[in-house]
């Protein structure tokens, strides 16, 4: 009798954990589960990590915050966000040092509208840990001068405006997949400068991740998944500068089973996130 009862609890049990809802799983780029202490003892060693995540999921925000305090209790850390431009590192370095509050920051850099509630954590850690935090990615305007006219078009700019951007001319190969699914997905509304304008972001950020790494640290650098899936992007720009040093990606995926990696979301990172499709958006 008491095997028996022991028997039903145990299978009462686990009818109670399969009823409940799983907001999310972590994969290994083979589509295999993965815990997140599995994950963070992997990163942990890398010298560099790229989060990519989906802009408005709140579980990738989430993440990313956990993920940069544990790591930053094993691990003195670097941050760094695709989320604010090079030439607003200004005022970002006024306000980790407290000479602005959030107020002035919000007004005189280009904040994303979502700021205050999905990177402003991440930029007050680094505040209150005495953190460095890169404003990596490049202006937006002279992303929108190549996208107009290519590369090229920089060439005139003053010498000043140029140290927002990757040194010129930069590494540039139109045939990576990553590049080639863009103008794919545009249809006729793709073109080649369009890839140059990704380009330019991936290459800038890549550059300003470099430029700022210090040996012996870990640089945690925040970015839309796109921005590093499949190994490319940021991540090929890093490779070409720097292939001594160890590298791990992420990546956010959403589905409507997130109880089985689909084909088409393996090796996209070193460790995928995927996240049920109906979970709410911050924007």
């Amino acid at each position: 009798m008491k095997k028996t009862l022991l028997l039903l609890a145990f299978t009462l049990n686990l009818l109670t954990i399969s009823a409940q809802k799983t907001p999310y799983v972590i994969y290994n780029a083979k589509g295999k589960k993965v815990s997140y202490k599995k994950m963070l003892k992997t990163l942990v060693e890398k010298d560099m990590v790229l989060f990519g995540e989906l802009h408005n999921n709140p579980i990738a925000h989430w993440l990313q915050y956990e993920l940069t305090a544990d790591l930053h209790s094993k691990r003195q850390l670097i941050l760094g966000a695709e989320m604010i431009e090079a030439d607003n590192q200004d005022e970002l370095n006024d306000y980790l040092s407290g000479e602005i509050d959030y107020k002035v920051l919000d007004s005189t850099a280009r904040l994303w509208n979502n700021h205050k509630t999905d990177y402003a954590p991440l930029v007050d850690f680094a505040k209150d840990n005495k953190l460095a935090f890169v404003a990596s990615n490049v202006p937006r305007r002279y992303a929108s001068m190549v996208y107009k006219g290519g590369f090229e078009a920089l060439d005139s700019l003053p010498s000043q405006e140029k140290e927002w951007i990757a040194p010129l001319p930069i590494a540039y190969d139109p045939e990576l997949p990553g590049y080639q699914n863009i103008l794919k997905m545009m249809g006729d509304h793709g073109s080649p400068t369009l890839v140059m304008a990704q380009a330019i972001k991936d290459a800038t950020m890549a550059h300003f991740i470099i430029e700022n790494y210090k040996r012996g640290a870990l640089f945690l650098h925040y970015n839309g998944a796109y921005h590093s899936n499949d190994y490319e992007g940021i991540l090929w720009y890093l490779q070409q500068e720097r292939p001594d040093l160890e590298y791990g990606t992420i990546s956010t995926v959403s589905q409507e089973n997130v109880l089985k990696l689909e084909e088409e979301n393996l090796n996209l990172a070193d460790f995928i996130i995927c996240v049920d499709e109906n979970m709410t958006t911050t924007y």
